[in-house]
């Protein structure tokens, strides 16, 4: 179930570079380059600093097909007809949720600490939507912006590590705290909530 499910958050992160690429004006090859960017950024971040090799992707061949698969029938359907305005932002909850809850279990199993574990999921939640954000000339990326989104991941961590403590299941635990991740953010968008900027704005 939980490969299921990272490759459910894998899909939603090469989705949402395809369709970034597209607002961006991007070609195909942009399109496919912005998916595995995306995809699989964060993931990699996180197996470098856990020391963790082979690196997951190079030995999960059904993920790579995943990636390749969703970005090429979204572009197909990026060229019949466009999508409404705020997908890119609600498939982009759902692989933040997905891939940063997932990103605390594993660093859970390499036994770090719990605020390693914290850092770890933000790191493998955000850090393909800050490469991708680039690669599209968007400065600050989403995730510096006063928008509420690195903020839900380490909540998400959080609620992960309290429920694995308090002896959740897993699957259980993972899907709650994923939950938890997806609405914060939908919810911070929805309702334009936003985090205060550093500056305090004239007048």
């Amino acid at each position: 179930m939980l490969h299921a499910l990272y490759l459910l958050g894998i899909a939603a992160f090469a989705a949402s570079g395809v369709l970034a690429a597209h607002r961006a004006g991007m070609d195909p090859f942009g399109g496919l380059v912005l998916a595995f960017a995306a995809a699989v950024s964060g993931g990699t971040l996180r197996d470098l600093v856990l020391d963790r090799h082979p690196l997951y992707w190079t030995r999960d061949p059904l993920l790579l097909v995943v990636i390749a698969t969703v970005a090429v029938a979204t572009m197909l359907h990026l060229r019949r007809r466009e999508l409404p305005r705020r997908t890119l932002v609600v498939v982009d909850a759902a692989g933040l949720a997905v891939v940063t809850v997932i990103g605390a279990g594993a660093a859970l199993d390499a036994h770090v600490t719990p605020l390693a574990v914290l850092l770890l999921a933000v790191l493998t939640g955000v850090t393909g939507e800050v490469v991708r954000d680039v690669l599209c000339g968007e400065f600050p990326p989403l995730l510096l912006r006063e928008e509420v989104y690195a903020t839900a991941a380490p909540a998400g961590a959080a609620a992960y590590l309290g429920l694995h403590a308090a002896g959740v299941p897993d699957s259980l635990n993972t899907g709650l705290s994923a939950g938890l991740v997806f609405v914060l953010r939908l919810t911070a968008v929805f309702r334009d909530l936003h985090l205060p900027r550093l500056r305090r704005t004239p007048g």
